[in-house]
């Protein structure tokens, strides 16, 4: 049963799920159609397998949702906000100052 999580898990989601480059090309690749699991990893270069572990992990997340269509599966965002809402983290990102980083961004594999 689905239920709504409260707004600090929401985040908390939405950041987990945004802290792995990988997912977040799935993510921006999402944001532009649906698509099926082989064709999203031609078009991001991955193998298969670690497609399916990265979709799982933004499933769980409650990113994006699996919908049957036929014998196949299609994925896509779980909500067509979620596209506005990385469009506006993007625009977000673009306006940081490109030399600004964390001090430490090295040891802590950040930033």
């Amino acid at each position: 049963m689905l239920t709504l999580a409260a707004d600090i898990e929401v985040l908390a989601r939405f950041g987990r799920a945004l802290a792995d480059p990988i997912r977040c090309r799935i993510l921006l690749t999402l944001r532009e159609a649906p698509a099926h699991p082989a064709d999203l990893a031609d078009a991001l270069e991955i193998s298969r397998t670690r497609l399916s572990n990265h979709l799982a992990c933004l499933r769980d997340c409650g990113l994006v949702v699996a919908v049957p269509v036929g014998r196949r599966t299609r994925y896509e965002l779980a909500d067509e906000r979620l596209g506005h809402a990385l469009d506006d983290l993007r625009t977000a990102v673009v306006a940081v100052e490109a030399d600004k980083t964390c001090v430490d961004a090295d040891e802590k594999d950040c930033c």
